[in-house]
């Protein structure tokens, strides 16, 4: 599994997508086959979304890496994640923010919610927080944030997600179509909001008060 997690974050870094050593290394460190059932543990380092559940899924490498260089995530930052799927994202920001950081994750699924408190354990990340709630609304109870990342495409922007996140903070989500989306990156400059568009992104879609109705 070692060589599989070296030989994928070397063609990531090939591929320009880890520009930076930091994301190397938590890319590096990570790892993604704990995260995933055992019975496709085999695939955990192919660059490919794979089914974790509940019609949801783990991100593939090469969109967690490129959402960790856009947040730049340094130590100490608070982080609040929309969608914890698996945990894995997660995993790979609380190696950025390090041990003084904190990452505040919210997954609507208890039962993935429940699987990724095990996973993180598992893997030794004791500087995450997994709440089951609506991620649309944010979480005000911890906010402000330095850093919002929300791994699941929303109708628009959510205005709780903008209040919550700190002057000069940074996010990072998906906007647009249930079917497809723009990956956007947010920064808060006062009563400015300045968005920048990274790409065309298919991510399963944010449901929630401020996201997408259940269908």
């Amino acid at each position: 599994m070692r060589e599989d997690r070296v030989q994928m974050v070397a063609q990531l870094k090939a591929r320009g997508i880890i520009a930076s050593q930091e994301v190397e290394k938590a890319m590096l460190k990570v790892p993604r086959h704990l995260f995933i059932s055992e019975d496709m543990r085999s695939l955990a380092y192919r660059d490919t979304p794979l089914a974790i559940g509940e019609g949801q899924t783990i991100s593939a490498p090469h969109m967690v890496a490129m959402m960790a260089e856009s947040l730049a995530l340094i130590n100490g930052h608070k982080v609040l994640e929309i969608g914890t799927g698996s945990g894995y994202n997660a995993a790979v920001m609380a190696e950025l923010v390090g041990s003084e950081g904190r990452i505040i994750t919210l997954e609507r699924h208890g039962s993935l919610a429940d699987k990724a408190k095990r996973s993180l354990h598992e893997a030794g990340y004791e500087n995450v927080m997994v709440v089951v709630s609506d991620g649309s609304i944010g979480y005000a109870l911890e906010a402000p944030y330095d850093r919002i990342s929300v791994t699941c495409g929303a109708p628009r922007v959510p205005m709780p997600l903008l209040d919550q996140l700190q002057d000069g903070g940074v996010m990072v989500i998906p906007v647009g179509f249930l079917e497809y989306q723009s990956l956007l990156r947010v920064v808060k400059k006062g009563e400015k909001v300045l968005t920048e568009d990274l790409g065309s992104v298919m991510f399963v879609p944010l449901i929630g008060e401020k996201g997408h109705r259940p269908s």
